[in-house]
């Protein structure tokens, strides 16, 4: 059986948690062209395959909510960033069932 995040929460719940006014901590792990066609305002963008080497960019004092196209990859990254002690949550769904704005 594969990983299992500890921690979802749906596109629905991330969105209304933004709109509400909350400051969350969001990692974007879709390639370049994905990102560029479109992410979540104040999102930060470190690809999957990059994150490896770029997790020292992430604040482990905080929870990151992960983000990838349909919640695949960032069920890979949420596994990679629990086994170095990062709190994380994984976007069920991904940005496929995002109907919030995107930039």
């Amino acid at each position: 059986m594969g990983f299992q995040p500890e921690k979802e929460i749906s596109a629905q719940e991330l969105a209304e948690r933004l709109q509400s006014g909350e400051v969350l901590n969001i990692v974007d792990v879709r390639e370049d062209m994905e990102w560029e066609e479109g992410h979540i305002r104040g999102a930060k963008h470190i690809p999957l395959g990059q994150l490896p080497e770029r997790c020292e960019e992430l604040d482990p004092e905080q929870e990151w909510f992960v983000v990838c196209r349909s919640g695949g990859r960032s069920g890979l990254a949420c596994e990679l960033l629990s086994e170095a002690g990062y709190k994380v949550v994984n976007m069920t769904g991904g940005l496929l069932a995002w109907r919030g704005e995107l930039v």
